[in-house]
């Protein structure tokens, strides 16, 4: 059985705060909309403490390492499909994402069967940040106070999908020289 720490708990809460933005959304109004990104921006803030909290306190678990970026594709995979769903973005761009996060995923699981560790780099982290930034926006939707905040959402969308790209691009590099690496290595 799992012995859950606080830092495992926190990730747990990133996926389970998911079918609450999700039944907010499928209501949307100005405060459902609000408060779905409100949800979104708590839930995203966990990543940064469940992290911060497993390093400092000695809480890194393998449960730990497996749910962590788990969680962060389940919570914007899933904003980004209802958000897709209501016609509020394009599904081509959903679906350059998803497709990149499986293949990371993918490449991932191979180099750690092969005994190769693919540690998420700094484009990898920025473009989870940008991504976030971009989802608020466009959870909010509605015009506030005079101000439309899909153009700024979709702004940082896009930045994202190049970072998307540009990240996913870097990992099947360097997974394809370290594999190269421990084909010379054994041959």
């Amino acid at each position: 059985m799992i012995k859950l720490n606080l830092a495992n708990k926190l990730t747990l809460a990133r996926i389970l705060a998911v079918p609450v933005i999700v039944v907010l959304l499928y209501f949307p109004s100005k405060i459902a909309c609000l408060s779905a990104m409100l949800v979104f921006i708590v839930a995203s803030l966990t990543d940064l403490f469940d992290g911060l909290i497993a390093r400092r306190m000695g809480m890194v678990t393998n449960f730990g390492k497996f749910l962590d970026p788990l969680a962060d594709k389940i919570l914007v995979g899933s904003v980004l499909i209802m958000l897709v769903e209501m016609g509020w973005v394009p599904a081509w761009v959903v679906i350059i994402i998803i497709a990149r996060e499986t293949t990371v995923t993918g490449l991932r699981a191979i180099a750690a069967d092969m005994g190769m560790v693919l540690a998420a780099d700094k484009y990898g982290k920025l473009k989870t940040v940008i991504q976030i930034l971009a989802l608020c926006p466009l959870l909010l939707h509605f015009e506030w106070f005079g101000f439309d905040p899909v153009g700024i959402g979709t702004f940082f969308l896009y930045i994202a999908l190049v970072l998307t790209v540009f990240s996913g691009g870097n990992y099947l590099y360097k997974f394809y020289k370290n594999w190269l690496y421990e084909e010379n290595r054994e041959g």
